[in-house]
């Protein structure tokens, strides 16, 4: 027995339960033995992570498909798990022996710092799996993986030695985006632009063989920088080669201010001769651009920072070459200063000596850590890296050719943008947590990269012995003896970027390198679903490791989402104070209301705007459908083991199952196409207004009659429409529909398991050519064929349009309830003239009319309305004051007029829409839709009132 009152808390644990106990997402049933697989990879979060909207909306999306893909008879596999988030959990556990009071990470050394965060990772980390599960993630749980496991990180270091050998990996000194603060290489996507109000410092550098004068132009070439503390490593100056002021200086020499070093004045379209003076100075070692610059040109690179941020000058053998005498007790000076007290002091001795002409408020975007905070530091550095431009060929061609492709299509572009202009990949960090990289160091500094370390070890002793450095007898005893060779090679320290791991998840997880039955089954992988920020990150370097080590692209189609926005379009953040907590809204309303509301906004292309109350009325939905489930019950509603939808004799029962059909059609075109708004808001209008509104209001006096067949025949048929509902629904709505089919009928299949209702396409295409692809039992092809009964659709979608269109006006014309309308029905056709009769005292009540007639034209002082072609007029003279009526309409034509006005004048301030925040102009293109919209109604009751006169 249904209860009263959804209570969506009540049912969401126990119907997890109910899937746990059952088995119901497990990959490889038995009953799917031989059925078609179905792949998705879950995006793994960090292990360190909580439930955000984003993770919402992604999990959601791809919960809808597996569930329906698991309906449709295939055996899905939703792979999940977590990753081990290098600098993430790496800072977690640091915070946490901080605010014990414990030794720190280097006071703990490496291997018991390591033990102390595996411990933590198994007290608390994965907390975000359990709120996946409480949003209904239908994942085989069985299978959960993380990115650290013995098993995937023998994959890790079987790819990094194969890529190696292959002389896709290497070492290099290159920039990187370097943390002062947690002293190690990050990736771009951690690295947040912040706008900085700063300063511009225009600089005069003398001209070599010119005597310097402040006073004297041609004594002196000006640049323009936000970062004069790095000068102290400028190896040029660079103008552009069409640039006719500096074109006499090409080829010449500067002398570098301060620090006495002559350097050249290079010509590079780099440098814009419409910004600044259109002279730059060229820092390689210190800005990333600058350091392309150094490449064309061959110039020196000059590191004046250590990882810390301070200025390292005494012993700098770079910094101090070719510098004149003197130059030694500058750099004892400045040697260690911090680097933006460096920058204040290097200001002050440059206007001291001359060398500052002027300084400019300048507002500019200056790169953050996102963990640390800290201003990130272009720093050159050793690093390893992946030859990503030879990785990326194969990854282009899959997508160009159409083994992968994107939805929406525009994204490929995004993705051909960055591939074809990729850059070596930096994969090492400074950190300790995550996977430390296979190479072993020799003691004269040579490499030797291997699985193990015992392998290691062996090329190693062989390349000395080769190399007379140790003889073979001492290679002998090294190899038998541990003790003998400790030390003689040293372990690389760093350990692999994320996404190195991150790369290899579609196959890793399924046992590569073994040759594991699942890899043979479940890869490639069918599709992925993810956000754009991850294009490159993630998307790209699975599908360059994909191709590489299994030879197939790792999904054949990609699915991208956009941003989850608060209601105002607005990009959530702590400090705006307008996050949306997700698991705050399931506590209120329920994880159903929030996946469908999250799933009715997936528009292919936008970002979704939320609000609390938005998910208020999905969740008024899922009582809507309660109520409705509710109400079939009470009335003994339940679907005969004889009874054939298809054979239905009433008019409103076959009209019914017409509109289940269309609905079946709807939602599986539009899931197929990934369309999942569209697929969400279909179920909606079939479910709210279809199902609800109207047919089980036009069934209540079949329901509340005579028993008869028209009644059984009634019962039965609103409980076959609600159980098709529950089987559409589901995927979207996982809990209450589960809940709804087990309390509504003896079942022998959880819902999750039960067939889906239809095959895509089966209304009103070829049955028999959608047979031969069949991934459904072929009697539910049927389904949408036989239901499509056009002529229960005119006559029933006669009468729904001819009380909607009364009501309309009525409420337009601000006609009381209480006040009954007389309807005439004006040059009817034969078909109105036999329908009327049969729905007359319906049509009366539901559109609170005192009468019904027909006449040859409609009368005087009528509205008239156009009902799917004919005309049905309300006379209203003596019913309302058609003059006052006409004046009201006016002044709301006026203030429609006003507000459209008022939106119109802000709209065309150009300086309002370039600095007004994006989703405050957005409110205010929104405000004039409503008041177009609000105006295109009165007009039309303004129109009627004409005929009414």
């Amino acid at each position: 027995m249904i209860e009263k009152n959804y209570q969506p808390a009540d049912i969401e644990g126990r119907m997890s339960l109910v899937w746990e106990d059952a088995r119901a997402f497990r990959a490889g049933r038995p009953d799917r033995r031989d059925a078609k697989p179905f792949t998705i990879v879950i995006p793994p979060p960090n292990v360190t992570g909580s439930l955000h909207m984003g993770h919402a909306l992604n999990n959601t999306l791809q919960d809808i498909l597996c569930r329906f893909e698991r309906m449709r008879g295939r055996d899905v596999l939703w792979q999940p798990g977590t990753d081990h988030a290098g600098i993430a959990t790496q800072m977690v556990v640091e915070r946490q022996l901080m605010e014990r009071q414990q030794p720190g990470r280097r006071a703990m050394g490496r291997e018991k710092f390591l033990e102390r965060v595996w411990q933590w990772k198994d007290e608390s980390g994965g907390v975000i799996i359990n709120q996946l599960k409480r949003l209904g993630a239908s994942c085989d749980w069985s299978r959960e993986r993380f990115t650290m496991d013995e098993g995937l990180s023998r994959a890790v270091v079987k790819v990094f030695v194969e890529l190696y050998r292959d002389g896709l990996i290497y070492k290099d000194k290159r920039l990187v985006n370097w943390d002062p603060k947690l002293l190690t290489a990050i990736s771009d996507l951690e690295v947040q632009q912040v706008e900085i109000k700063g300063s511009l410092w225009y600089l005069r550098y003398p001209i070599e063989g010119k005597t310097f004068s402040p006073d004297d132009p041609k004594s002196f070439i000006v640049v323009a920088t936000t970062r004069p503390e790095t000068m102290l490593g400028d190896t040029a100056v660079a103008v552009h080669p069409d640039d006719e002021r500096y074109r006499p200086l090409v080829g010449k020499r500067v002398v570098l201010p301060l620090v006495g070093r002559e350097i050249p004045i290079v010509a590079d379209a780099y440098s814009d001769p419409e910004k600044g003076t259109g002279a730059v100075k060229i820092t390689p070692a210190h800005d990333f651009n600058d350091f392309e610059v150094g490449r064309r040109h061959d110039l020196p690179q000059i590191n004046v920072l250590d990882k810390e941020g301070h200025l390292a000058l005494v012993d700098n053998e770079d910094y101090l070459r070719g510098l004149p005498e003197g130059s030694a007790e500058f750099a004892r000076e400045f040697h260690g200063v911090e680097r933006f007290a460096a920058r204040k002091r290097i200001v002050e001795r440059l206007q001291d000596f001359g060398f500052l002409e002027r300084i400019e408020p300048n507002t500019h975007m200056v790169p953050h850590g996102d963990r640390s905070g800290v201003v990130i530091e272009p720093f050159l550095t050793d690093q390893w890296y992946v030859d990503a431009k030879t990785l990326a060929q194969p990854a282009i061609a899959a997508v160009r050719s159409g083994r992968t492709r994107f939805v929406p299509q525009n994204w490929e572009r995004t993705y051909f943008e960055w591939m074809e202009n990729i850059q070596p990949w930096c994969i090492s960090r400074q950190l300790w947590w995550g996977h430390q990289i296979p190479a072993w160091y020799g003691p004269d500094g040579r490499v030797f990269v291997a699985e193990t370390e015992e392998e290691a070890i062996s090329h190693a002793l062989g390349y000395y012995v080769e190399q007379e450095v140790i003889t073979s007898e001492q290679g002998r005893e090294m190899a038998l003896d541990r003790n003998k060779r400790e030390g003689f090679i040293t372990r690389d320290e760093d350990v692999l970027d994320t996404w190195f791991s991150s790369a290899l998840w579609p196959f890793s997880t399924l046992g590569w390198p073994a040759d594991t039955p699942e890899v043979k089954r479940y890869y490639p992988t069918d599709v992925l679903v993810t956000g754009f920020d991850i294009i490159f990150f993630w998307v790209a370097r699975m599908m360059m490791m994909g191709l590489h080590f299994m030879k197939e692209a790792p999904f054949s189609t990609v699915y991208i989402h956009r941003l989850v926005r608060d209601e105002k379009g607005a990009k959530m953040s702590k400090s705006k104070g307008n996050v949306i907590d997700p698991l705050g809204v399931i506590d209120e309303y329920g994880a159903d209301a929030l996946r469908f509301a999250l799933a009715r906004g997936a528009a292919q292309g936008h970002d979704i705007k939320l609000s609390p109350q938005l998910v208020e009325t999905n969740r008024n939905f899922a009582t809507k459908l309660w109520n409705a489930c509710r109400f079939a019950e009470m009335n003994d509603c339940a679907v005969a083991e004889d009874f054939e939808p298809a054979n239905a004799k009433e008019t409103l029962n076959r009209w019914i199952a017409h509109e289940t059909a269309r609905a079946m059609r709807e939602v599986n075109e539009a899931l197929e196409a990934y369309r999942f708004n569209d697929a969400a808001n279909a179920m909606y209008r079939f479910v709210w207004n279809v199902y609800c509104d109207w047919y089980v209001e036009l069934a209540k006096p079949a329901l509340t009659g005579a028993d008869g067949p028209a009644k059984a025949e009634t019962r039965a048929m609103v409980a076959w429409a609600r159980d098709e509902i529950l089987k559409l629904l589901h995927p979207f709505m996982p809990f209450i529909t589960e809940e709804l089919w087990e309390v509504t009928g003896r079942r022998d299949t959880l819902l999750a398991l039960s067939p889906w209702s239809v095959e895509p396409g089966a209304l009103p295409l070829d049955v028999a050519a959608m047979s031969r692809d069949a991934q459904v039992p072929d009697v539910l092809l049927t389904y949408a064929a036989n239901f499509a009964d056009f002529s229960a659709e005119a006559e029933i979608g006669w009468v729904i349009d001819l009380i909607t269109a009364v009501r309309s006006v009525r409420a337009e014309m601000n006609i009381p309830p209480a006040t009954l309308t007389a309807l005439v029905l004006a040059g009817a056709s034969e078909e109105t003239r036999e329908r009327a009769p049969r729905w007359s005292e319906v049509i009366r009540r539901m559109a609170r009319l005192s009468d019904i007639s027909f006449a040859d034209r409609a009368p005087e002082g009528a509205v008239q309305l156009l009902v799917r072609g004919e005309v049905a007029a309300l006379p209203l003279k003596g019913v309302i004051d058609l003059a006052a009526e006409r004046a009201r309409l006016d002044k709301e034509i006026a203030k429609a007029d006003a507000d459209i006005k008022r939106v119109d004048a802000k709209l065309a301030n150009e300086k309002f829409v370039a600095n007004a925040p994006e989703d405050v102009v957005e409110e205010e293109k929104e405000k004039r839709e409503v008041a177009v919209a609000r105006k295109e109604k009165i007009l039309e009751a303004r129109e009627r009132l004409k005929d009414a006169s």
